[in-house]
């Protein structure tokens, strides 16, 4: 009889914890490890299944889930963890397309996840050659994460049933949910006769896959012990989507929810102050929570008749161009490379879409500098980690007027911004949160030697304004452009149709 089964056999605990698990040599052999409480330091799989309600289903759908979740709470800890799971499941996926929920997995889940890694699991999972991920969960919600940050070869968890239309059931495949002895035939049909050489798991429900393993280790429950720093995992954290900011633990959920319809009332009068005077409007704003910081001296609007000033901006939100002219305390045009009708009807200030033809597009630029002061984010899209997308160097071209900003904001409750869901209520969930921070620097005009014309070429130009506006911001600039971020978050390359017959009227001038 072996020693763990010795260990087992006489009532004592079989497995020793992770802190005397070697990580050394270990690049020839493989690991298995249990998912929540094991590389997670949370426990709790809730959150993450109220991340795809909300997301994929809806604000009615996440409401349902948090008024059951104390019904889960009592299956999983006093029936079973399959029956909690099974519940979390229905209501979480009942009727949603199989598509849908695989896109939240893929833009949303990670963020969340790569916040709560275990540093000690982590210490030994990376140090293996060959890893597997075993979870209770959904295996679709696992695996983006799974691979693409933690390194696993394979993700091995419960399966969701899937109707020939391609939505989601709410039941999972037979045998079920992937916990106890299930997790262990699943281990076995996946490696046959071979035994890896460590298992990790952090539960009773654990011991049966982990006695399949040469050695095997638990990971005891430390409330205070700090995640991994992002920046250890094998890869960056740059685009995510969603509109949480916070894990929404269940406290978080019933606050987000509570707040949803008033914040919706607050958003929608803060969005109606763009029909005053912008210095009204700033006022006003202030006085109902959003903070704005001004710093820098903005140039004074063009009264020579000279070409306007083109202010180049970082892109953090579709209201960059908003806040801008808020701070300006004038309405400044915005060229944008899309916006939705909604906010197009919103705006407050003109808007042009242009239409990625650069030499149309160059045209209309210039046409409307003839007019007035223009606004830009050469980036494209918005990102919203503390990082830069790659600057077209297209404004470099048409001005050597060119004034950088660096635009930053903050959110407590919702982002103010998405790439997979209604691009229509971005104004509307940023304004939602109650202390939004909206920060606005404005910084030196380029001076002419570093133009087009003291010689430079406009990509010199456009590499030279990323980074200063980088490092006001203390960001990193990055080559990643809108192609990459919505091939990273919704599978496409985020072209947009433009609109037949769009236009926008400003002093006078049409553009089509």
């Amino acid at each position: 009889m072996g020693k763990l089964a010795k260990a087992k056999a006489n009532g004592q605990c079989a497995f020793e914890d992770v802190y005397h698990c070697s990580s050394n040599n270990r690049r020839n052999q493989t690991i298995v490890a249990d998912l929540d409480g094991t590389m997670l330091l949370g426990r709790s799989s809730f959150p993450y299944f109220m991340l795809v309600a909300f997301e994929a289903g809806g604000f009615l759908r996440a409401s349902i889930l948090l008024l059951l979740s104390p019904i889960a709470y009592i299956l999983y800890h006093f029936v079973s963890e399959s029956a909690g799971i099974k519940l979390l499941c229905f209501v979480s996926f009942v009727g949603l397309k199989a598509r849908r929920i695989e896109v939240t997995s893929r833009a949303v889940l990670p963020k969340f996840y790569t916040e709560d890694v275990h540093p000690e699991s982590w210490r030994v999972f990376s140090s293996f050659g060959k890893s597997y991920v075993l979870t209770a969960n959904p295996r679709i919600m696992v695996e983006v994460f799974a691979k693409e940050y933690l390194g696993a070869d394979e993700v091995i968890g419960s399966e969701l049933e899937v109707t020939k239309g391609g939505r989601a059931t709410g039941f999972l495949k037979a045998p079920g949910v992937c916990v106890g002895e299930n997790k262990a035939a699943a281990l076995r049909e996946k490696l046959g006769d071979l035994r890896p050489d460590v298992g990790l798991g952090d539960r009773e429900t654990d011991h049966a896959f982990m006695s399949l393993c040469k050695e095997a280790y638990m990971v005891p429950e430390e409330k205070d012990m700090q995640p991994l720093p992002r920046d250890m995992l094998l890869k960056k954290m740059v685009f995510h989507d969603g509109r949480f900011v916070q894990l929404p633990t269940p406290g978080v959920a019933l606050i987000c929810l509570l707040w949803a319809p008033i914040g919706f009332l607050i958003a929608a009068f803060r969005i109606g102050l763009g029909m005053l005077p912008f210095s009204i409007a700033l006022t006003i704003l202030r006085m109902t929570g959003v903070r704005v910081i001004v710093k820098g001296t903005p140039p004074e609007a063009v009264q020579d008749g000279r070409l306007g000033v083109l202010f180049v901006c970082s892109h953090r939100c579709m209201l960059d161009p908003v806040m801008l002219s808020v701070a300006l305390r004038r309405r400044v045009c915005a060229v944008t490379y899309s916006i939705s009708r909604v906010s197009e009807l919103m705006a407050p200030i003109p808007t042009v879409a242009l239409s990625r033809d650069r030499d149309q597009d160059a045209a209309m630029i210039k046409k409307l500098l003839e007019h007035g002061d223009l606004v830009i984010c050469p980036e494209g899209t918005t990102c919203r980690e503390r990082f830069l997308l790659r600057f077209s160097a297209l404004f470099a071209e048409l001005t050597d007027r060119i004034v950088p900003v660096a635009t930053d904001n903050k959110m407590g409750m919702f982002y103010g911004t998405t790439a997979t869901g209604w691009k229509g209520m971005d104004a509307f969930f940023y304004f939602m949160n109650p202390r939004p921070l909206y920060e606005i620097t404005f910084l030196d005009q380029l001076p002419q030697e570093l133009t087009i014309a003291g010689g430079k070429t406009s990509h010199e130009v456009a590499n030279y304004v990323q980074r200063v506006i980088a490092g006001a911001l203390n960001f990193e600039c990055t080559n990643l452009t809108r192609k990459d971020k919505y091939l990273a978050l919704a599978g496409n390359d985020g072209s947009v149709t433009p609109r037949k017959n769009s236009h926008t009227k400003l002093n006078g001038l049409t553009s089509n």
